[in-house]
């Protein structure tokens, strides 16, 4: 990101600059330059797109799909927004609504990954990991194997749906690839009772997702309770 910053600022000033200062405050946690930025976006699609994601990245989920439906309402030809409206849905716990609004984009791109493996995310949610794994294998008859990124998809999210069966195989090596795979590796060592280890990955985990923040509730609960020392009643 340092380099990014550095070719930033050796080019003219320009709208396309400021979105990607924008997006550079928001890595560095930059607030102030953050808001700096902020106010010189404008009311155009890229500058609003850019806002959209920054929302969406600081799990302000109804701001963004605010943005998002605004844009589709001027611009129906802008199928994919819906696949991003569909992902602030599913954040904010709407699965069935998120399941619909996926709908209008699958009708067109049967194929996309994103797509699919948001609609298998949903399943699992709103039935079971049987019914997200018959999704998923959709995934998998469409990708090609050289599609690595679709590939470290579906392992990562096989062992959520297994109930987090060949976890410690599988999730170390997607740290860095896949977001979440550090959140589920928690999760699995606090189904292990390992708390330690939970409490060790979870520092390290930096998302302000909600669920992340329940996570981490536990961890210190399970914690305290394992290292207090007992006092005399």
């Amino acid at each position: 990101y340092k380099e990014a910053e550095e070719c930033s600022t050796k080019g003219p000033k320009s709208k396309l600059q400021n979105r990607l200062m924008f997006h550079l405050s928001h890595k560095f946690n930059d607030e102030k330059k953050l808001m700096s930025f902020h106010k010189n976006l404008q009311d155009i699609v890229e500058d609003q797109l850019s806002l959209a994601s920054i929302h969406y990245l600081r799990s302000h989920y109804q701001e963004a799909i605010d943005i998002y439906k605004r844009v589709l309402l001027e611009n129906r030809e802008f199928l994919a927004l819906n696949v991003y409206v569909a992902l602030c849905y599913y954040r904010l716990d709407y699965y069935d609504v998120s399941q619909e609004v996926l709908a209008v984009y699958l009708q067109r791109f049967p194929d996309s990954t994103v797509a699919i493996n948001l609609k298998a995310c949903n399943h699992f949610r709103l039935y079971n990991g049987k019914a997200a794994e018959t999704e998923l294998k959709n995934l998998s008859d469409v990708c090609s194997p050289s599609f690595r990124f679709a590939s470290d998809l579906i392992k990562h999210n096989l062992v959520v749906f297994r109930g987090g069966e060949s976890a410690l195989q599988v999730l170390p090596p997607l740290i860095d690839v896949i977001p979440e795979a550090r959140l589920n590796l928690v999760i699995y060592y606090l189904r292990q009772d390992d708390i330690q280890e939970a409490y060790n990955h979870f520092k390290r985990y930096l998302s302000n997702h909600t669920a992340g923040v329940y996570t981490e509730g536990c961890s210190e609960c399970c914690t305290g309770s394992g290292t207090r020392t007992k006092r005399p009643h």
